[in-house]
């Protein structure tokens, strides 16, 4: 037992006082003669013997009832047993992504924690509030009532190292008590690095009763026919008996094409028709599972034609006008001593052609027209040197020309999965009339191989970045030193470099990815683009922008807060169409890693841990015990006056 005011403890002392009233409250007593005293003796003798009963029974009622009193004023009290962690602040890390659309046993996981917070916080406790999307810091739970009653889904996942950074960057000399609600879905054990051994982690783990879900995994134009695109739309099932799933395709909402998928594998690709024209709208499916993954949100613009231009000799180029040809480009060769440099920035592609030397001039042009979103492709000549190669290829990343090898190879390897021949090849080709080179250089890269020799060694590579492509051969493609332009490779592989992505491909944004935008339009200094919600209007904003000669580069970081469909806007005239999609890296509710509490404390409700630190970090006060006996005593000292005689 301790005290919160030993030195009252010093009062004490007082208990000498009735003891001294009782040792000094002597009566004298007077003698009478009776002539027959024999009765009044034995009356004498029992009125004393009753008198020093009462004195006693009082001295020991009041030195009990002082020191009862004294006791009460010392204020004692028993430790917490957990008493070292009384001090620690709260923060309750809640788990605010899609995943906690799953519905267990009482509706819908966030919703249902969300209720619990309300109904069981306790109104005085001061505590901070971390989601994905927002936070709360010192606060009550009163004052963001409101908040939590309004609280939205977020698309950003649940990173649970990202929080605890936040938690960190929030200076405090107390230990936290951590409360984590979360369903466990993509948490990873290294994402708990960040937390401190004085600190207490509480882990809720809500299960989802329900964990079937399909999910809208992306589109892209698989096939480009005269007057229509074939557009591939990937699906992905987790579950079972999935089957009878409606799909819908609409443009401009409106109802374009509908079908019933049927799941007999992991993935499902379904291919639609639509006019090669503008489309700007979204593909939905409806199922029992998440509701955030059911919409896919794109746009494809009018076909035009792209602009591409070669740099060598006209001769070595003429296989480059049969496959640039005028009904989808606009093509042009130029040698390098009739090049107009300030063309450059207009092309969608430039074809460096088996240039002896590429002058450094033309090094610093070709480096900030990719970083513009312009897409290259790098031929070498066999009189190249690889330090003259290398010194254009440093500019862009790891590729490294060595030395030049006299040897025949045959190319024999495609990798099918590159986007560059991603909707080229139904199946993987057994017989193939597989070209050869005379003469090429060695090439080390750690960049993709996306044609390769039959050593193993890249005969094409691709450097890839968020807006454009830089495309490098091993060897020069002249007839006299190899047969690459009669193979059926040459008009896919060519055709598809010299494509942009953003100027024909599907433009669908994943929200969060900061993937840059580049899209063409004149501004002036003073002005700028803006992001509109085409259906809504109700989510409007300027992204980061980067005015590039004729062009713009668009950032969006976290915007915008919900998937749609937007426009790029200068002042109101709309410029280029965009669309804007959730992650799906929440979409598989299958595999929740529970694993994780269990170095950890677990608990099943919120209720729990409140109830758990109030009963473990809470001294038991007993000095309203002794107030008690206080009374008590005196009411027997009450009682012994009145009744003792």
């Amino acid at each position: 037992m301790q005290f919160k005011h030993p030195e009252i403890l010093y009062f004490l002392f007082l208990l000498i006082i009735p003891i001294l009233v009782h040792l000094f409250q002597l009566r004298k007593f007077k003698k009478e003669f009776f002539t027959n005293v024999k009765f009044l003796k034995e009356l004498s003798i029992q009125t004393r013997k009753s008198s020093k009963l009462k004195k006693y029974l009082l001295l020991f009622t009041r030195m009990l009832l002082l020191s009862a009193l004294i006791l009460a004023f010392a204020q004692p009290f028993y430790k917490a047993k957990d008493n070292k962690n009384a001090t620690n602040e709260m923060y309750i890390i809640l788990d605010n992504s899609f995943s906690m659309q799953a519905k267990g046993k009482k509706g819908e996981l966030l919703k249902r924690a969300v209720q619990d917070l309300l109904e069981h916080t306790p109104q005085n406790l001061n505590f901070s509030l971390i989601t994905c999307s927002d936070n709360y810091w010192n606060t009550d739970i009163k004052s963001i009532q409101k908040d939590l009653q309004d609280l939205k889904y977020s698309a950003s996942p649940f990173q649970l190292d990202n929080l605890f950074a936040k938690i960190k960057a929030h200076k405090t000399p107390f230990n936290k008590d951590i409360v984590i609600i979360t369903d466990a879905i993509g948490l990873e054990k290294n994402q708990l690095n960040g937390i401190k051994k004085e600190d207490n982690l509480y882990f809720i783990l809500p299960e989802a009763e329900q964990t079937n879900n399909i999910a809208i995994d992306s589109v892209y134009i698989s096939q480009r026919l005269e007057n229509f695109y074939e557009i591939g739309i990937k699906l992905n099932s987790y579950g079972d008996n999935l089957t009878n799933i409606p799909i819908a395709l609409y443009n401009q909402n409106k109802l374009v094409a509908k079908t019933l998928v049927n799941f007999d594998s992991e993935s499902k690709i379904i291919n639609f028709t639509i006019p090669n024209d503008n489309f700007h709208g979204y593909v939905s499916i409806t199922d029992n599972g998440l509701e955030y993954d059911n919409n896919y949100y794109f746009s494809i613009s009018k076909p035009e034609k792209s602009n591409v231009i070669s740099i060598g000799e006209p001769e070595k180029s003429n296989f480059l006008s049969r496959i640039y040809t005028s009904t989808e480009f606009n093509y042009a060769n130029f040698p390098l001593t009739e090049l107009d440099y300030n063309s450059i920035d207009k092309q969608d592609a430039i074809v460096l052609n088996e240039l002896k030397d590429i002058p450094q001039a033309l090094q610093t042009t070709l480096k900030s027209f990719v970083e513009k979103g312009g897409n290259l492709i790098v031929i070498p000549a066999t009189e190249s040197t690889a330090s003259n190669l290398n010194g254009l290829l440093n500019n862009f990343g790891s590729v490294q020309f060595k030395r030049l090898q006299a040897n025949e190879k045959m190319v024999t390897k495609i990798n099918y999965s590159h986007p560059l021949f991603s909707s080229v090849f139904d199946k993987k080709v057994a017989n193939f009339q597989y070209p050869n080179t005379k003469t090429s250089f060695e090439i080390n890269s750690v960049a993709p191989t996306i044609l390769s020799y039959d050593d193993e060694s890249s005969f094409l590579v691709g450097i890839q970045n968020n807006i454009s492509s830089v495309y490098v051969f091993a060897a020069a493609l002249n007839k006299a030193n190899s047969n690459f332009q009669n193979s059926p490779l040459i008009v896919p592989t060519f055709y598809n470099m010299a494509q942009s992505t953003q100027k024909t491909g599907v433009k669908a944004q994943i929200i969060g990815s900061n993937q840059p935008f580049i899209i063409e339009t004149l501004l002036s200094k003073d002005e700028i683009v803006s992001i509109r919600n085409d259906i809504s209007n109700k989510e409007n904003f300027i992204p980061i922008q980067q005015i590039l000669n004729n062009k713009v580069k668009l950032t969006f970081n976290d915007n915008p807060k919900e998937a749609g469909n937007f426009g790029v806007f200068n002042n109101n005239e709309k410029v280029e169409n965009i669309s804007f999609n959730y992650n799906r890296t929440e979409s598989n509710l299958e595999n929740p890693n529970t694993n994780i509490a269990n170095d950890f404390k677990e608990i099943n409700d919120i209720e729990t841990v409140f109830k758990t630190l109030q009963s473990d970090r809470t001294d038991n006060q007993i000095w309203k015990w002794f107030v008690f006996l206080t009374l008590l005593f005196i009411t027997f000292e009450i009682l012994i006056q009145k009744l003792l005689k």
